[in-house]
Parts: structure tokens; sequence; C-alpha cells
């Protein structure tokens, strides 16, 4: 499903000949499908493009969360978040995600509040409310990206002020 030219921080997407709309995605050294679901007209193959997107805002909300945790040594044992998305007309976005966070351990009302503010901080949950930007280019050259460990080292600005871009102190 992906060539030997795909890098491991990109996300490549092709058509798979299978279906309208299944597409084969090779990203991060693994590679699945997403798809639209049968009632509209795919083959259900996978998630759909803003089930991908959740999915990116979720992993990136537990991870964090499991990150802080960890340097603070909170007993938390267990972090689950699930992501839904809808658009609202009228709504300035139209698009809206939203998250649900549990967690399971021994914490204090002030620490879970304080894990839901971390929430807010996440690398992704920051893209997504920062309106980033796309560049559409037509050429087969790859495109330039950060190196696979950025996500990594964003989550880690939450410990170490100063690194990149991001201040998680407050």
């Amino acid at each position: 499903m992906s060539d030997a030219n795909d890098k491991l921080d990109q996300a490549i997407g092709r058509e798979t000949g299978e279906g309208r709309f299944q597409v084969a995605i090779s990203s991060g050294g693994v590679q699945f499908f997403a798809d639209e679901p049968k009632s509209a007209g795919g083959l259900g193959s996978g998630p759909n493009p803003y089930q991908l997107l959740g999915s990116a805002l979720a992993a990136c909300t537990t991870m964090t969360l499991r990150l802080y945790a960890d340097q603070k040594g909170w007993p938390v044992e267990d972090i689950r978040t699930a992501v839904g998305h809808r658009r609202e007309q009228g709504g300035k976005p139209a698009d809206l995600f939203i998250r649900h966070i549990t967690f399971s351990g021994d914490l204090t009302e002030e620490q879970r509040a304080r894990l839901l503010e971390i929430a807010d901080r996440c690398p992704v949950h920051r893209t997504l409310t920062a309106s980033a930007r796309v560049e559409t280019k037509a050429d087969e050259l790859a495109p330039t990206c950060d190196g696979e460990d950025a996500h990594m080292a964003d989550m880690e600005a939450l410990i170490s002020v100063g690194r990149r871009s991001f201040d998680f102190t407050d």
C-alpha cells in the first residue's frame, strides 16, 4: 500500500480503486483505510475524514494528559478521551468537536480540574482552534514536514517552558 519513498512524518492518501471513496492511508509507518459509510456510498472500511481528525484530537489529548500526570506524579490509572464532530448551522465556526474525558485513579477535584485545563492545551487542540493554514501544490515532490518526533516535543513543552512556542505554565 505504501511506496519506499513514503516518509514516516507524512500522511499519504491514495485511492484504492475499490469502492467510490476508499483511500489507503500511509502514516507513521502503518497503513489503514479511510472511507465513507455504506449509507453515504462508501464501503464502510475505515473512518471518515472527520473521524480521523477527531481521532487525532483524542490521541493527542490522551497522550498529553498522560505526560502531564506522569510528570506531576499523579495517580492516574487510565485516561479515556472520546471525540465527536458535528456542524452547527449558524455556529462560528460551524465545525464543533465535542470531547469527553474520563480519568480513573485517586485524584482530587483540583487535579481533575487541572487535567481538563491541560487538555485544552494539547498541540492538536491548539492547531484546531488556531485555524491552521493549508498550502496546496500540484507536484510529486514530498512536502516538507517537521520530524516524526515533533508532536512529542510539543507535548514536552507542557513541562519544559521555552521549548518551541508553547508556554503551559499558567
